[in-house]
């Protein structure tokens, strides 16, 4: 039996049938992955002004390496194609999207306020179960793709 996952029900990961093929291709293409300099140790290619401003309370997305914006457009993507979406989509477009680099890191991206832009975080120690929960559901959506 899966894991339960948290109480808080716009942070549960969509079932892998939950959203056809069609509403994922649509998310994909409205969705945005965009970051946030509160985020980012190194912005490198974010192009954000300032050019980092990293928060003491945030997770960092490149916290244990540089993560290049084409990068993480590309987990974004990656992310939304396998149904590794939050639940309860808002406005149309989910509040969370996860992934998972090739190195097993996981990464979380949350929906901007208002808006189809997405910033992201890598998941740590502090959230190991969740961190725990998306791997493990990104491997099996792994192995029946």
């Amino acid at each position: 039996m899966p894991k339960r996952q948290g109480n808080n029900p716009k942070r549960r990961i969509a079932s892998k049938n939950e959203f056809g093929q069609e509403v994922l291709d649509e998310y994909v293409k409205q969705a945005q992955y965009t970051g946030s300099a509160h985020h980012k140790r190194n912005p490198a290619d974010y192009g954000f002004h300032p050019p980092a401003n990293p928060r003491p309370n945030k997770s960092l997305c490149d916290a244990s390496r540089p993560v290049r914006l084409a990068d993480a457009q590309s987990l974004f993507r990656e992310g939304i194609k396998r149904g590794m979406i939050s639940v309860y989509p808002e406005g149309g477009l989910p509040k969370y999207v996860w992934a998972v680099d090739s190195d097993g890191r996981v990464y979380e991206a949350k929906r901007d306020r208002n808006s189809s832009n997405y910033h992201g975080y890598e998941l740590g120690d502090d959230d190991d179960a969740m961190r725990k929960l998306v791997l493990m559901e990104w491997n099996l959506r792994c192995l029946t793709n």
